[in-house]
């Protein structure tokens, strides 16, 4: 007799679940399927999105089972079709599995049931050309994904650049206040701080602040997350207002 070369992965018989991760070439994640099947094979599709085939192929072996064409067993024994066996004890043998893929799926030469030959070299198997698509759709969402965050970042380098350039204009237009609008801008200020704690001609408060340190503390109260509103410069600047003000009046 010819001498025969098995896969490596080839058993004498398999469950469900063996068959067919080694149909779709996955039998370096065997560990990983193995035990989800093992807790709630009805959601394999759910668990392994990104292996299409593993649902395939696993539901194909069990509609043969289930309608007649595929001879089963109980843990590696033979029984005659129809008899009930526990789904984690189903076991389906070598031949029987190679002779049914023969007959159903022709065109399917998966390594761990059938020789490798030259006419099939250059072919590929159902399971290994929905491996390579779920890999390769996987990889193409990753990348979309990287290019819809590499088009928002430029965007927003974008923005920065015109926001950077609009803020160095308008510091160039405005890089000196004149000595006039100093003036002006602290005389404002004086005569609004007077106002406020000035009296009318009745002896009434204009206003509620009492004094310029309640002015402070409730535009510090008020606006505290505004630049340039800290206790130093409003003292600061309160007090230069009020010595405008006091010198041209």
């Amino acid at each position: 007799m010819p001498e025969h070369t098995f896969d490596r992965n080839t058993k004498i018989f398999y469950r469900p679940i063996d068959a067919a991760l080694r149909w779709c070439n996955l039998i370096y994640h065997e560990a990983e399927i193995v035990q989800a099947d093992e807790f709630c094979p009805e959601k394999l599709g759910k668990l392994f999105p990104q292996w299409p085939c593993l649902r395939v192929t696993t539901e194909a072996i069990y509609d043969a089972v289930r309608n007649g064409e595929l001879p089963y067993g109980c843990l590696g024994i033979s029984v005659p079709i129809g008899t009930y066996v526990e789904p984690y004890q189903l076991t389906i043998r070598h031949s029987d599995l190679r002779r049914w893929m023969q007959t159903h799926y022709p065109d399917q030469k998966p390594s761990f049931l059938f020789e490798p030959s030259k006419d099939h070299d250059e072919k590929v198997s159902l399971g290994a050309f929905l491996a390579l698509k779920a890999d390769r759709d996987t990889v193409l969402r990753e990348l979309n994904t990287l290019q819809e965050h590499h088009q928002t970042l430029l965007r927003d380098l974008q923005a920065i650049g015109l926001e950077r350039d609009e803020l160095n204009a308008l510091v160039k237009t405005h890089d000196h206040v004149s000595e006039r609008s100093e003036i002006t801008y602290q005389n404002i200020i004086g005569v609004l701080v007077s106002l406020l704690l000035g009296h009318s001609p009745a002896g009434k408060p204009l206003s509620v602040f009492k004094n310029q340190a309640a002015i402070v503390d409730a535009i510090l109260a008020r606006y505290r997350d505004v630049p340039g509103l800290s206790k130093r410069t409003l003292d600061e600047k309160f007090a230069a207002a009020n010595r405008s003000l006091k010198k041209h009046t």
